[in-house]
């Protein structure tokens, strides 16, 4: 069984007095954290155990968490995540304003390409879905909008990494857990650093059937007004029809597309400011 070891201070449980805190909702917070943060379900004494918290506490929060159905329990009486939070988080997704913004660009570098076209953004080691546009294929069948994958063996992970900052890069890198997911998955650090090294040169990434096989995706960022990756999208086809010669000229249209989108998102911004600027003082 595997179990990330708690984390001090989890969910501000220790902070200091805050007239905003709800005790009671903050441990509630920090276990649903601890649970989601495990590969398998958990019982209450490890619960307990690894948080560091009294019986009653914990069987409080969980019982709270249960009945909202952020959590359910398994026959052996022990915990995981509730499918309630499936729901919510579409949810959350469905009301990003990125996606809004970004998506008739997609759409029609979708038409443009014939291919089917994801936007998602980093979310910790995890690449999260927030939208895609297409043909339906059997490509990429695990990029359901809402869905996630690791940021090591996806185009669009490779590509939000590969421009961040180094030490964000490295310290993500150290809360990875590099699991094969084919042949040809990236399994270790050096490999990640090579491979972000390739794109940065090229200007684009490449998850040649890393993420699933018989799928090529071609990934680039798209940037914000301070050239920080807050985004990416990639072009998803059928590695039996996509020969590799083909991806520089797919990955152009894409690095167009990126690049205008990234102008777009710098634009309104801006805009936003000056009118914002014109209403009220300026804050520090």
């Amino acid at each position: 069984m595997k179990m990330k070891p708690a984390v001090p201070g989890r969910a501000s449980l220790n902070a200091p007095r805050d007239p905003y805190r709800l005790q009671c909702l903050d441990r509630a917070l920090a276990v649903l954290e601890y649970i989601g943060e495990s590969d398998v379900p958990l019982s209450l004494a490890e619960i307990c155990r690894s948080m560091s918290l009294h019986k009653s506490t914990a069987h409080r929060a969980l019982m709270v968490l249960e009945r909202g159905m952020l959590l359910e329990r398994t026959p052996d009486d022990r915990f995981r995540l509730g499918l309630k939070l499936y729901t919510l988080g579409n949810r959350a997704v469905e009301q990003t304003d990125l996606r809004a913004q970004i998506q008739p660009s997609l759409r029609a570098l979708s038409r443009r390409l014939g291919e089917t076209v994801h936007l998602g953004v980093l979310q910790r080691t995890s690449v999260v879905y927030l939208d895609k546009a297409g043909p339906a294929t059997r490509v990429c069948k695990g990029s359901k909008t809402g869905s996630s994958n690791p940021a090591y063996c996806t185009a669009m992970g490779k590509a939000m990494l590969a421009w961040m900052p180094q030490t964000e890069v490295h310290d993500l890198i150290d809360q990875m857990n590099f699991v094969r997911l084919t042949p040809k998955t990236i399994g270790s650090r050096q490999e990640l650093m090579l491979a972000l090294e390739r794109v940065r040169r090229r200007g684009y990434s490449i998850d040649d059937e890393e993420a699933e096989l018989g799928a090529r995706c071609i990934g680039a960022p798209i940037f914000d007004q301070d050239h920080n990756p807050v985004a990416a999208l990639s072009v998803s086809c059928a590695s039996v029809r996509i020969q590799p010669h083909h991806v520089p000229v797919i990955a152009e249209h894409l690095r167009r597309a990126c690049s205008q989108i990234s102008a777009s998102l710098r634009f309104h911004r801006d805009l936003r400011s000056r009118v914002v600027g014109s209403l009220a003082p300026e804050r520090n």
